[in-house]
């Protein structure tokens, strides 16, 4: 009897080791979105986000679960009663815009982990070490700087300079501020951790990679994705002027402004359900879909109405984005962490 009792358990916690390391690979598994997760290929050294061989482990990833606010379809939100005051503080008139600046990496479960020095935001930071490739692309690269190596952008530069690592058999997310190579090591200004199957936010009050204490690569535009003719889960964009505020599921603030019309972080916005998006190009299209079902964040400070696209010469038509502007948007009314699908 204690034999079986014993071989039981032994299948229970196989199983939810299965789930859990390995992303939903349970047979007949369905990504949140309802499509059939692919079972994960075997990840056996850093493979670069601009690849098939990346393209293959992105398709069978569940990026946190499917209750996550990420993932909510917020297609059928009522609309906050200043969306169009909202609106006008970033721009009505004003077009969308993208950057070609998120680039990431996905690591294997075994990959080395290493000290990063951390020089600004150490108390707001996850302490490591954490598993950074020598590979590791910094925000933009490798679409700019043009003609420079590698490892000259990882040592040269300003800006956000944003490092995104992924280990996507254990689920778990590495994120960091200012990344830079030094002779000494890697630095970063913060060092965000995030459990990929969880719910779990940052502490309130605490940063991030990003202004707003968000994630990153779960707002990034990929390739795969676009491929399949739409993305997936809710995305990131910039604006100049946001408020001394934060709505759930952002952590933080970056200003010192205080008019109730301007956007706190983490406000959603999405596309209009009536915008017509049929004579989109295919990628386009496939963003513009996502917009109407998942919305986007505001995450940072910076140009107005600016989408964050991965750096992937595989992209296509993206000059039609410009064909929108502030107007064609609304912000929804957030449900909060026991509320929308995750209502008890």
């Amino acid at each position: 009897m204690q034999h079986r009792i014993l071989a039981a358990a032994l299948a229970v916690s196989w199983a939810v080791l299965v789930l859990w390391a390995g992303h939903a690979q349970e047979p007949g598994a369905k990504h949140s979105s309802g499509r059939p997760l692919p079972k994960m290929p075997e990840i056996k050294q850093p493979v670069a986000f601009d690849t098939p061989e990346a393209d293959r482990i992105l398709t069978t990833m569940q990026v946190f679960p499917a209750n996550n606010p990420w993932n909510e379809d917020i297609s059928k939100l009522p609309v906050l009663p200043n969306s169009k005051e909202m609106i006008a503080t970033i721009g009505a008139d004003k077009r969308l815009a993208y950057n070609l600046d998120m680039s990431f990496i996905l690591v294997p479960p075994d990959q080395k982990k290493l000290p990063v020095k951390l020089v600004s935001y150490a108390a707001e930071s996850d302490k490591g070490p954490y598993p950074v490739p020598d590979n590791v692309p910094i925000e933009d690269w490798p679409l700019s700087p043009k003609g420079k190596t590698l490892d000259y952008v990882q040592r040269t530069g300003k800006g956000d300079r944003h490092a995104l690592v992924v280990d996507p058999v254990n689920g778990m997310l590495y994120e960091f501020y200012q990344m830079r190579k030094t002779d000494a090591g890697w630095q970063a200004a913060c060092a965000a951790i995030f459990d990929l199957k969880s719910n779990k936010l940052r502490p309130a009050g605490w940063t991030s990679s990003d202004a707003a204490g968000l994630p990153v690569f779960p707002a990034v535009i990929r390739y795969d994705e676009l491929e399949r003719g739409m993305v997936e889960h809710a995305m990131r964009f910039t604006v100049r002027r946001t408020r001394r505020a934060y709505v759930y599921p952002a952590t933080h603030y970056a200003s010192k402004l205080t008019d109730p019309n301007l956007p706190r972080m983490g406000e959603r916005f999405r596309l209009r359900q009536d915008y017509d998006v049929s004579k989109f190009s295919p990628h386009a299209q496939a963003i513009l879909k996502g917009l109407q079902k998942y919305g986007m964040y505001v995450a940072d400070n910076g140009g107005d109405w600016r989408l964050s696209i991965a750096p992937d010469r595989r992209i296509k038509g993206l000059d039609d984005l410009r064909k929108l502007k502030g107007s064609d948007f609304e912000v929804v009314q957030p449900t909060g962490p026991n509320e929308g699908p995750r209502a008890r």
